[in-house]
C-alpha cells in the first residue's frame, strides 16, 4: 500500500500524519508531498525522516492513495492527474464537494456509496462534518424540516497565518494578518469570502453539503459562521425542526448510540461539550440537548469538534480505511 499525503506539511498534513500513526494506518510506502517551496524539507513519520518531494515526483511513484490537503486550486489541477493513473485521490478542499460526480463522504453515514470506481473522493467541510455527525441518526428517525446553525470556528480552520495572529496578539506582538480585524478578544462574522446572496461561502456549505450528505434536498439550512479566538475546536449552536415529535430521553439515547458521538449533558455538575476538551479528540460533542419551547418539534443542540481532526485528517483516513478495508483500492 503506497500512499501519498499531499500538503504534508500544512497544519491539516501535519494531523494526517499523526492520525496515519494513531490508528496504525497499512502503508508499505509513504510519500510527502508538498508545493515546490518546500521540496526538499524534511518530516519525520514513525521514527524516520522523509524529504519532501513534489506533486510531479509523486505521480511518478504511483500511489494507491493520495491524501490531499493542500487547497482547491492545487485539487482541480493535480487530482485529475492522479485519477488518471489508478490513484484513488481522497480531498479535503472544497474543489470537488458539489461536483454532482463525485461522492462526498462522512463514513458513518454515507461510505457505503464508494465503488472502486470512485477516483476522487470528496471530504467534507469540517464544519458540516461535525453537525452531520449529530444529525444524521435523527434525520433517519424523525425527518429534518429545517436548521439554523450559528458556528463559533477556530483560527486553526483558516490556517497556520490566523493562529500566528492570534498568538502574536496574545504577546502584544505585530505580525502579519489573516483576518481583516484582530481576532484576540473579538468575534469576526466573516468566515471566507461573501457571496452574492449575503451569505459567506463557510455558510453555504454548511446548506449545500448538509443536503448533498443526508441526500435530502428538501432540509431547509440557514446558517451564520463566526471565527473566534479559540486556537482548536469548532463549535456549533444547532436548532433543528423535525416533521415528527421526539422524546428527549430518545434523543439522547440515539445520540449516545452513534458510533463517533459522545453525548456530554449533564447539567448538574455543568457538562457541556467545550473546545477546550474535544481538542486533539476525534469524537464529535453533543450536548446542551433542550426542546426548542417557541417551536413545536423543534430541538436545541450545543456541538464541538476539533476540526482539525474529525473535521478534516480524521475523516479523510476514516473513508481511506473504508477502502482499503472494502477492497476498493
Amino acid at each position: 500500500m503506497k500512499v501519498a499525503v499531499v500538503g504534508a506539511t500544512g497544519l491539516v498534513g501535519n494531523v494526517m500524519l499523526k492520525v496515519l500513526e494513531e490508528r496504525n494506518f497499512p502503508i508499505d510506502d509513504i510519500f510527502l508531498v508538498a508545493s515546490e517551496r518546500s521540496v526538499g524539507k524534511k518530516v519525520d513519520f514513525k521514527g524516520k525522516t522523509y524529504e519532501v518531494i513534489s506533486i510531479p515526483t509523486a505521480i511518478e511513484k504511483r500511489p494507491d492513495i493520495a491524501l490531499f490537503s493542500a487547497g482547491g486550486n492545487t485539487s482541480l489541477e493535480w487530482a485529475p492527474k492522479f485519477a488518471e493513473i489508478g490513484t484513488t485521490v481522497i480531498d479535503n478542499s472544497s474543489a470537488w464537494r458539489m461536483d454532482q460526480s463525485k461522492k462526498l463522504v462522512v463514513p458513518e453515514i454515507n461510505a457505503d456509496q464508494l465503488t472502486k470506481e470512485d477516483k476522487i473522493i470528496a471530504n467534507p467541510n469540517c464544519s458540516t462534518i461535525q453537525m452531520v455527525m449529530a444529525l444524521a441518526p435523527l434525520h433517519a428517525k424523525y425527518k429534518i424540516k429545517r436548521i439554523v446553525v450559528s458556528t463559533y470556528q477556530s483560527v486553526s480552520g483558516t490556517g497556520v497565518k490566523a493562529v500566528e495572529q492570534l498568538e502574536n496578539e496574545i504577546a502584544g506582538k505585530k505580525g502579519d494578518m489573516a483576518y481583516h480585524y484582530p481576532i484576540h478578544k473579538n468575534a469576526i462574522p466573516h468566515c471566507d469570502i461573501f457571496e452574492e446572496n449575503g451569505y459567506t461561502k463557510e455558510e453555504m456549505k454548511l446548506v449545500r453539503e448538509t443536503q448533498k450528505i443526508l441526500n435530502d434536498n428538501s432540509i431547509a439550512v440557514t446558517a451564520t459562521a463566526v471565527r473566534i479566538p479559540t486556537a482548536g475546536g469548532h463549535s456549533e449552536a444547532v436548532n433543528v425542526e423535525f416533521e415528527h415529535d421526539f422524546d428527549l430521553s430518545d434523543i439522547r439515547r440515539i445520540l449516545s448510540n452513534t458510533a463517533g458521538v459522545t453525548v456530554q449533558d449533564n447539567l448538574d455538575v455543568n457538562v457541556y461539550p467545550m473546545p477546550i476538551y474535544a481538542n486533539g479528540k476525534d469524537d464529535v460533542f453533543v450536548g446542551r440537548i433542550r426542546r426548542d419551547m417557541s417551536q413545536p418539534n423543534s430541538l436545541n443542540l450545543w456541538v464541538v469538534s476539533d476540526n482539525l481532526r474529525k473535521g478534516a485528517a480524521t475523516n479523510t483516513i476514516q473513508i481511506a480505511e473504508y477502502l482499503v478495508y472494502n477492497s476498493l483500492v
